[in-house]
């Protein structure tokens, strides 16, 4: 119940936005089947007599923007975890739901005694506390376009900064899906025009977006789920590869309380270390984070990633030597 609840709520507020609502990108943005939304738009309509009309200029919308769900009822503890769910995504500034989910919960909690519900925000407020880390600034219109283009298959075209070269380029795209990493981390994959491959781009790094009327066909050869499968944290690059890294005996406890990749195996040593096994792309984002339990782990393979961290280790070594005359 609580679960389709929760889904009822955003499908409810993704109607009142002022983008364009079909079922294909309704079906996106809440991660569901096509079925599902039509089971829920049916729902609304059958059970809560919800105004709903489509139109070809419009969308999915209400007819009577007045109307409301008066009679979705829910206990303080369901309204609790909603309220908790909210406060959730708004500490992850690059949200685009987060308000609509808050203003949908405020409206719900009409329902209950204004004392109870002052204190249900006192300890989402003051009790139980979210923090992303490092911010991001997202503009909510570039992603509702991508949402769009991923939905109906059309083109982008948008200039893009690429943060490891300091630079700005302008390039034609074809948006396969949107994926968000660790929660502030939000990417769109498809095919670039540009470089005629798949590629990934950070969704806060597009300076311009348009959407164009030229339709796509997605890579017959590309599968979403083996495709993420073979990733490591989030690059993409590379073929796949087997993977070697040792932990001492202090690095292990945190390596064994994670899954860090679907392909993972742990070899258990009796004094306690361990050596983690997988098969990934992609080898930098790997390189920083075998590097950031120093001492503690140790590549065994591939070679090219073993030559990675020695000459990481190298370069860092003569800022702390005085071997380098560069003035930092």
């Amino acid at each position: 119940m609580s679960r389709h609840l929760e889904r009822l709520l955003q499908l409810d507020a993704l109607i009142r936005a002022k983008q364009r609502q079909t079922i294909g990108n309704l079906a996106l943005s809440l991660e569901v089947s096509e079925r599902t939304i039509r089971n829920d738009l049916a729902f609304l309509r059958d059970r809560f007599h919800a105004p709903l009309k489509f139109s070809r200029i419009q969308g999915f919308h209400y007819t009577d923007d007045t109307w409301r769900l008066p009679s979705v009822s829910l206990s303080k503890g369901e309204l609790f975890a909603l309220t908790v769910g909210a406060r959730m995504l708004e500490s992850y500034s690059g949200s685009v739901y987060a308000q609509n989910l808050r203003s949908a919960i405020t409206r719900l909690s009409e329902r209950l005694p204004e004392q109870a519900w002052v204190d249900l925000q006192t300890i989402a407020d003051e009790r139980i506390i979210f923090r992303s880390g490092a911010e991001i600034n997202l503009n909510p219109d570039i992603w509702h376009s991508l949402e769009e283009a991923c939905q109906a298959h059309r083109q982008v075209q948008m200039t893009y900064f690429t943060a490891s070269r300091n630079c700005i380029s302008e390039r034609k795209f074809d948006p396969y899906l949107l994926y968000i990493y660790r929660g502030t981390n939000p990417y769109v994959i498809g095919y670039c025009h540009n470089r005629r491959e798949i590629r990934w781009f950070r969704v806060d790094r597009i300076r311009a977006l348009d959407l164009l009327e030229t339709p796509f066909v997605i890579v017959p050869t590309f599968n979403a789920k083996d495709y993420l499968e073979m990733i490591f944290q989030h690059e993409a690059g590379g073929v796949p590869q087997p993977i070697s890294i040792w932990f001492d005996c202090p690095t292990a406890p945190y390596i064994r309380e994670r899954r860090w990749h679907p392909t993972q195996e742990i070899e258990e040593h009796p004094d306690g270390s361990l050596t983690l096994q997988m098969v990934v792309r992609g080898l930098n984002d790997l390189k920083r984070w075998v590097l950031f339990y120093g001492k503690g782990a140790i590549v065994r393979e591939p070679p090219e990633l073993m030559q990675m961290i020695r000459d990481e280790v190298a370069i860092m070594n003569t800022f702390y030597t005085g071997e380098t005359n560069a003035n930092y």
